[in-house]
């Protein structure tokens, strides 16, 4: 089993339960061909280096797993068929060297998918507190 990485583009028309069945979709391709996720990494919403099928934007997930090599032309042929995806890049993960970063790449995602819960409170909370400043603007415009 070697370590690789894949980064996919998938379609900003989307909704967000729209990405997230893409994503569950490449996640078992890859599984179905024999490889473990090790992590995955959602990068979000990103703005295009250029226009893709003339959209200019694109949600961005990086996938790290391990498969072995005979499984990888397979999992790129189905890549290539979906059509949710505007984008997708294999990278392999050979030497001593570069499976250790992959291992320090997987411990970071793993590292940064148990904390945004506690990110994502805080700029709840200024989203709830700039609500009641508009309803009282609104309501100072109104008298």
């Amino acid at each position: 089993m070697r370590h690789y990485e894949n980064l996919v583009i998938v379609k900003p028309t989307f909704t967000a339960e729209e990405i997230q069945a893409a994503i569950k979709n490449v996640e078992d391709i890859i599984t179905s061909n024999g490889g473990e996720i090790a992590a995955t990494d959602a990068m979000g919403m990103r703005k295009l280096a250029y226009p893709i099928e003339k959209s200019e934007r694109g949600y961005y997930q990086v996938i790290y797993y391990s498969v072995a090599p005979a499984a990888i032309a397979e999992i790129e042929r189905r890549f290539r068929i979906n059509e949710d995806l505007l984008r997708f890049v294999t990278i392999k993960y050979d030497t001593n060297r570069e499976i250790a970063a992959w291992n320090k790449m997987v411990e970071k995602a793993k590292k940064d998918a148990s904390t945004p819960a506690a990110e994502e409170t805080p700029a709840a909370t200024e989203a709830e507190a700039e609500a009641p400043k508009a309803e009282e603007t609104t309501e100072a415009a109104a008298e």
